[in-house]
């Protein structure tokens, strides 16, 4: 009956069913054909879920997100990038890379780096003799560090449906985003070595230029210092840290650097409430999905099955990625983590793995799952801005993919790099 209603689930996704309906008419009739609770605890349930205070960080991040790329902040970001690499080769990708990591220590979300980023890179990296589908397929894969850097949108979700500290998580985020930082970092280098990819108008870099450009950006800087510094010494929780990014962006972007115009906030609000609902909708059908496969012991028999392979945690850590590299290709982040994560987390923790390091193993591969057709949202964002085709834009992404998922294996093969500041500081 599981396998029926598995297939019916996929099948509703496939045919462009909502994915809150796509999960719930199967938990339905799960319920009505096993009777293995009743409706009111599936009621009941749902209520919870959507009642959850800290599910109301996510909507804010985001929100955040859109209102630094409207205020000025993110340009200020790039230019501070910018005034640190000098005239060398694939300059522009290495800073690139680098207001990637800045971006997503603010906004949470790759898609919004993507577009964020890309919007201001893409043109200026054409214009200085990139191929325009290097810049897109660097931009789509380096904007996966919008998830990967704290404070992110699946770890707040993965912390939300799996009862693990969302600090926790934070701090965990940093190791693997310099490791992946430094990997793109080196694939541009390599390439644009190779094609000779260099500005043509001579820049050195100076501390005066970085000192003028940080400057000009210390507000744009100053917001992920004060929402991460908040988080981690206790001022406020990651839902409140939300509040606190939005209110903060709206303040410099109003009033400081005058580039917000006041009639911008009101859809991007209306917009934000709508990705609310839709979430709220995804995220509590998925989650009495998961109690429901708890009553019928399927995570154990998922577990089981998984250990029946092999016990060694490498070879767990593997066979994990290559299924959720399988599940990315088809279904969006939401429902893998509100789904697969739970039923998978046992069988990381049976291994020795820590919940919060699988959190981490789960992000990245969800970073990957942004750049694989066919759902491949980043690829989709960089389409809409350049007007190229997702087949091109994934060709010149491949390199990239390739050093996103080698940054992955080192990081889920090597805890450590995930859990030193959580040892540290958590």
């Amino acid at each position: 009956m599981v396998a029926v209603a598995f297939i019916l689930m996929f099948l509703l996704l496939f045919l462009g069913v909502p994915i809150g309906s796509s999960i719930g008419i199967p938990v339905a009739i799960l319920v009505a054909v096993t009777q293995c609770t009743s409706f009111e605890f599936i009621a009941q349930f749902l209520y919870t879920k959507m009642a959850d205070f800290t599910m109301l960080a996510l909507p804010f991040f985001l929100l955040a997100g859109d209102i630094m790329d409207c205020g000025g902040l993110s340009k200020r970001l790039v230019a501070i990038a910018d005034s640190l690499i000098g005239n060398i080769t694939g300059a522009l990708g290495i800073v690139t890379v680098i207001a990637c990591m800045f971006f997503g220590a603010v906004s949470g979300s790759a898609p919004a780096t993507v577009a964020a980023i890309g919007t201001i890179m893409i043109p200026q990296m054409v214009r200085e003799g990139y191929d325009k589908s290097y810049a897109t397929g660097l931009v789509c894969v380096a904007g996966g560090l919008g998830i990967i850097v704290p404070p992110s949108f699946p770890m707040v979700l993965y912390g939300v449906t799996n009862d693990v500290s969302i600090g926790d998580m934070f701090l965990a985020g940093w190791g693997p985003s310099v490791v992946v930082g430094a990997m793109l970092i080196l694939t541009n280098c390599l390439i644009c070595q190779r094609r000779g990819y260099k500005s043509p108008i001579p820049k050195k870099t100076s501390m005066r230029a970085f000192v003028r450009a940080l400057w000009d950006g210390k507000w744009a800087v100053l917001m992920p210092v004060i929402i991460l510094g908040g988080i981690y010494s206790g001022a406020f929780s990651p839902t409140e840290a939300g509040v606190v990014s939005c209110v903060y962006g709206l303040i410099v972007g109003l009033f400081l650097y005058r580039e917000l115009d006041a009639r911008q906030i009101i859809p991007m609000f209306k917009q934000k409430v709508n990705f609310l609902g839709g979430m709220m909708f995804c995220f509590a059908p998925a989650g009495a999905l998961g109690a429901v496969f708890a009553y019928l012991g399927y995570t154990t028999v998922i577990k089981n099955f998984f250990l029946g392979v092999s016990t060694n945690p490498y070879i767990i850590v593997l066979l994990i990625y290559f299924f959720l590299f399988i599940a990315g290709m088809f279904v969006q982040t939401s429902p893998i983590i509100v789904i697969i994560s739970p039923l998978l987390l046992p069988v990381a923790t049976a291994v020795g793995i820590d919940p919060v390091h699988f959190g981490i193993i789960i992000t990245l591969a969800l970073a990957v799952a942004f750049v694989t057709p066919p759902v491949a949202t980043n690829l989709f964002v960089g389409a809409s801005m350049t007007g190229m085709s997702i087949d091109k834009i994934s060709r010149a992404a491949a390199p990239f993919i390739f050093g996103l998922v080698l940054s992955e294996i080192i990081v889920g093969f090597m805890p450590g790099v995930s859990m030193l500041f959580v040892n540290l500081f958590g």
